[in-house]
């Protein structure tokens, strides 16, 4: 069953702690991004998309499914360049063309400029993957800067509207716009205070702007991930939260970053042709 696999993830996991962004190949246990499982069967074939975040967690699991399903993926990461070179190797091996742009998306002529290198490389845009975040753990409001606030708020949800706005002018009927969102946007942490209101806004967001691009056929819909073991964990939580991550879920486990490739597979694909403003939720059980 599933509430008995992947135990390495229960509760309580090795203490641990990274400076911001963190890297995968520290993290104890290692996430596992699919490189083993996933197997594709062309869902996606010929197609080009972005993720942005894709160097590693989740956005890593999503270049594997994408690149095995037959996209070719453009990898949009701040500075972790061993990870984000790690992430395109997986994707060249599955025989998809990977491209790496380094650089800060809360930054709207970066955002720009990572739209039209996608086309430029690949000649056309039929996904886009709004996944970078940026949190940190502040317990008191009195702690939490303007410049915090605006960095996540720039980050998280200003470059999804940035990256999108610069996007729909190349995208056809049956492209989609994919974003994470979390399960922080219906169940916020105190201690997240910015960044489970910025996961609110993006839920919003994805609604909002599946009804206005609609009759253009392009699809926007998202995914609300629960705890999921990513390099954001131990570079942004004390550690005394990241031994207990993903106690507080019914499977009472943490989920590994493969576990939602499929939902972004889905999204993507033509087999959500009517799904629309739709967000999934993948929360190891926590209710939405």
């Amino acid at each position: 069953m599933s509430n008995t696999r992947y135990p390495e993830l229960k509760a309580p996991h090795p203490s641990q702690q990274q400076s911001m962004p963190g890297e995968t190949d520290k993290m104890d246990p290692r996430p596992n991004h699919g490189e083993d499982s996933y197997k594709g069967s062309g869902k996606l074939e010929g197609r080009a998309a972005i993720i942005t975040g894709g160097d590693s967690g989740i956005g890593r699991a999503v270049a594997i499914a994408f690149a095995r399903e037959g996209a070719d993926v453009l990898i949009s990461y701040l500075s972790e360049d061993k990870d984000a070179q790690d992430t395109a190797k997986l994707v060249e091996e599955a025989g998809r063309k990977a491209i790496l742009v380094p650089g800060d998306i809360s930054e709207e002529s970066h955002c720009k400029a990572i739209i039209q290198r996608a086309v430029d490389e690949f000649g056309r845009l039929d996904i886009l993957v709004n996944n970078a975040a940026h949190q940190a753990t502040i317990d008191d409001i009195a702690d939490l800067t303007t410049e915090e606030w605006d960095k996540t708020f720039r980050t998280n949800i200003y470059s999804q509207f940035f990256l999108s706005k610069a996007a729909i002018p190349h995208l056809n009927d049956g492209a989609s716009i994919i974003n994470t969102t979390s399960i922080q946007s219906e169940d916020p942490s105190p201690g997240l205070l910015a960044y489970a209101t910025t996961k609110g806004a993006i839920y919003n967001f994805t609604q909002g702007l599946a009804q206005m691009v609609a009759e253009k056929g392009i699809r926007v819909n998202g995914v609300a991930p629960g705890p999921i073991w990513t390099p954001l964990i131990p570079s942004t939580m004390p550690p005394e939260k990241v031994e207990k991550f993903g106690s507080n879920t019914p499977m009472k486990r943490a989920g590994h970053p493969a576990e939602l490739a499929a939902a972004y597979v889905y999204l993507a694909s033509d087999d959500a042709s009517y799904t629309t403003g739709a967000i999934i939720p993948v929360t190891g059980g926590r209710p939405m």
